[in-house]
């Protein structure tokens, strides 16, 4: 039986759902000696702005009893260098290019954005976890209004690329954010990104990352974000990037089952750098094992 993997994310088609998330896979370059890009529904790219970000001082890394904590601070080389060297990297394999955006005012990302429209990436993902400076370090994507004013700023100017904004777990209501942002024009919409945390170093009596907290990742925030993932697929109607804590092709089909039409595969790449090419053949595993001919069947299937 010939198995169909092929989903559509805002008008643009990817051979399977399975993607890399955002941070945790380069520009696709530092994984290329492991995995077949081109087998890949698509690489998302570490998230760029502007000008080059720093980033937080070190360590801003620690592992958790089952993830990890990451206080990285965006650090990135800024659009000029992504655009001359990663972007052209990534245009030698046949999978699409995910851009992920952040910027620290809504100037930054809108300049970010009106470059990129004019780029080769098909879609860009906008990081609205990052602190608004000009309303005292209020993160965009935690107040309604300023999801939808994000939204429509960089929506004006995307010109034909799709935008789809990820959205941070740490909000009272998830849904309340998802509905801003749709009605600020998204073309789609990502979840999770990483959950606020915190570890202590008992022996030296300080915060284990110099930022003090940092954002959790990997199994541990899987259960939330799968509920994440099914609540804003029944309460907006733009498809879905489903992503926390996958690790195997069983995770990638519970968010398509909860109702994302495709998965970012995040923290499991640093321990398993070939796990993004073993979901894909898992999945297919799955959907002939169950004598499901299209994935499309599976997305959404639990209510």
């Amino acid at each position: 039986m010939a198995i169909k993997t092929e989903v559509k994310l805002a008008g643009v088609s990817l051979k399977n759902p399975v993607l890399t998330a955002s941070g945790t896979f380069g520009s696709g370059m530092e994984f290329s000696q492991f995995v077949d890009l081109s087998k890949l529904g698509g690489v998302v790219t570490k998230g760029v702005s502007v000008v080059p970000w720093e980033g937080n001082p070190t360590p801003r890394v620690m592992e958790t009893a089952s993830g990890m904590l990451n206080a990285i601070g965006l650090q990135n080389p800024g659009l000029d260098v992504f655009l001359k060297r990663d972007l052209p990297f990534l245009e030698q394999f046949n999978t699409r290019r995910i851009v992920n955006v952040c910027g620290h005012t809504t100037e930054e990302y809108v300049k970010a954005v009106e470059i990129l429209s004019e780029s080769s990436a098909d879609i860009l993902e906008i990081n609205i976890s990052c602190p608004n400076v000009k309303a005292g370090g209020i993160t965009f994507g935690t107040v309604p209004k300023m999801a939808e004013e994000i939204t429509k700023a960089v929506k004006a100017v995307a010109g034909k690329k799709p935008v789809f904004m990820k959205l941070s777990p740490n909000v009272t209501d998830i849904t309340e954010i998802a509905k801003a942002v749709e009605a600020g024009g998204a073309d789609g919409i990502s979840l999770i990104n990483t959950l606020l945390g915190m570890k202590i170093d008992i022996r030296r009596r300080a915060f284990a990352l110099a930022n003090k907290t940092g954002g959790l990742s990997g199994p541990a925030v899987k259960p939330v974000a799968v509920r994440m993932v099914y609540q804003v697929a029944n309460s907006v109607k733009l498809p879905l990037i489903g992503m926390g804590g996958i690790a195997c092709a069983e995770d990638a089909i519970e968010f398509l089952m909860a109702g994302a039409t495709a998965v970012s595969v995040g923290t499991a790449n640093f321990h398993n750098p070939k796990v993004t090419e073993e979901i894909v053949s898992g999945i297919e595993a799955f959907l002939t094992e169950q004598k499901i001919a299209d994935i499309n069947e599976i997305i959404g299937c639990v209510r």
